[in-house]
């Protein structure tokens, strides 16, 4: 083609392409994004970016790529692959289009729905729970046991879905080191436990997921993170859990439902 006819051809191109539309994308996210990402575009924690002001066409970029899985984010990859390239045009030009706000101001209003758990402390779990898997965490030097109460398990084993009332557990705890700063492994290839450091949980009942947006809502699925000493740590924000989980909705929304059923089965 001509050089001459290029730049012209660029401009009818640009010219006809879509604009982004603010309003759907203001929709949108109000909808999910602000959850994380606050109401204004200023994230609602340290460890999350702020998106106010940031150029449409990085922010189009990264969730693009984020959709495709050529950038790795597992709560991020799982809320981009629900956008169409028309809501991630939109989401781009809405968030760019803010001037940022205080952080006061940046909260959603949904985000006391999801920074509050329903999941309570399961006193004596030990005694009533069944043991039904270990993983090793070499990266972090942890090794993780996972529980199921008798209503997950005897789902798991009929094959039905998680019913209300099922409550899934695991206990993280650092791994036993060595001389040389090493995990020391047990017979069975796990490390040994030495320090509890705190619980991960989820469990469901009846409406539970009334108040979670339909892009991070896990059914009637609930999560919550404990200390050591029992109390819900303060300040998790369930959208992460929801996030990452979203993607597993043909396994009831399980990382372990076959180390569950297998498990299940034996009993």
């Amino acid at each position: 083609m001509h050089r001459l006819l290029i730049a012209p051809l660029l401009l009818l191109m640009a010219a006809s392409a879509p604009a982004a539309n603010l309003d759907a994308g203001r929709a949108k996210a109000l909808a999910v994004c602000t959850a994380c990402h606050g109401a204004n575009g200023v994230s609602v924690g340290d460890a999350i970016p702020n998106l106010a002001g940031q150029k449409p066409a990085y922010l189009e970029a990264q969730l693009k790529a984020l959709k495709d899985g050529s950038r790795k984010n597992a709560v991020m990859g799982a809320m981009a692959a629900q956008l169409s390239a028309e809501d991630i045009a939109d989401v781009a030009a809405y968030f760019a289009s803010l001037p940022g706000a205080p952080a006061a101001a940046a909260k959603s209003d949904f985000l006391p729905a999801l920074a509050k758990s329903r999941v309570v402390f399961p006193e004596g779990y030990a005694a009533s729970f069944t043991k039904y898997h270990a993983i090793n965490f070499p990266a972090t030097r942890q090794v993780r046991h996972y529980w199921a109460n008798a209503a997950a398990l005897q789902a798991a084993k009929e094959g039905r879905p998680m019913p209300d009332g099922a409550v899934l557990f695991a206990e993280v705890w650092s791994a036993r080191l060595d001389a040389d700063k090493k995990p020391v492994a047990g017979a069975d290839g796990l490390f040994v436990p030495d320090q509890l450091l705190f619980y991960t949980a989820m469990a469901r009942e009846a409406g539970w997921g009334r108040d979670v947006p339909e892009m991070l809502r896990n059914e009637d699925w609930n999560y919550a993170v404990f200390t050591a000493a029992k109390q819900q740590r303060a300040g998790v924000n369930q959208a992460e859990c929801l996030a990452c989980h979203k993607p597993l909705d043909k396994t009831g929304y399980l990382f372990l439902l076959d180390p569950l059923v297998a498990a299940a089965k034996k009993r």
